[in-house]
């Protein structure tokens, strides 16, 4: 990851808070302090882009590692920067947010607060899920295991997850089960615009469950 990818992902973060492609690092760096969810994601995508670089950053990874456990106990949100999360995060209500470092989250998603992505530790579902495109993650939702979770899904509140569920999906229960074909339209907010950003700037973008991004223009 470059300098000017992580700010993609910053600027992408902020978005969706501020609903105004006008974003500078200024307004990054400023708005970190007054946005908890935003400001424990600065930290985790921070964190990623210096995991990166080798020996010459190490002090400052690790600092920012520390920095990182402390906002994770203050805010109750455990994102390791390990895990694969696409642009334009959402973190609506801080409290009691755990995400496995094996999971890997689309664009444009929604947690709330209470939310488990989680690993199984044997079975045929052993592993962590891979989550879509547009998907909101409603309070107290839980998803678990080796499981893929579609486009513009909704998850809801205080759900358990332990299957696949399709596009457009809406899941509630316990366990789960999928009672329409609505999909996320609506609770999703505002949607980081990527294609659009993405001409605007002269960017190729991957599959989002990559970090690589191609980049022919310089980000300013």
């Amino acid at each position: 990851m470059s300098f000017k990818e992580l700010k993609l992902y910053w600027f992408s973060d902020l978005y969706r808070y501020e609903e105004t492609m006008k974003v500078s690092m200024w307004k990054v760096f400023y708005r970190r302090f007054m946005i908890a969810g935003f400001h424990y994601m600065f930290w985790v995508r921070l964190c990623k882009y210096l995991s990166q670089k080798g020996k010459f950053m190490f002090p400052i990874y690790m600092i920012s590692m520390f920095l990182l456990q402390r906002y994770k106990y203050k805010y109750g949100i455990s994102i390791s920067p390990g895990t694969k999360i696409g642009k334009g995060f959402y973190i609506g209500h801080f409290g009691d947010i755990n995400v496995s470092s094996l999971s890997e989250i689309g664009d444009n998603c929604v947690i709330m607060q209470g939310v488990t992505i989680g690993a199984s530790g044997r079975g045929e579902k052993r592993g962590a899920p891979i989550i879509g495109n547009f998907v909101y993650m409603g309070p107290g939702a839980k998803i678990i295991g080796k499981i893929k979770i579609g486009n513009n899904v909704i998850i809801g509140a205080n759900a358990v997850v332990t299957n696949d569920i399709p596009d457009n999906g809406v899941a509630v229960g316990i366990p789960a089960k999928v009672i329409s074909l609505k999909g996320s339209d609506g609770y999703i907010g505002f949607p980081f615009p990527i294609e659009t950003y993405m001409e605007k700037l002269g960017i190729k973008q991957t599959n989002h469950q990559s970090d690589k991004i191609v980049t022919d223009k310089v980000l300013t």
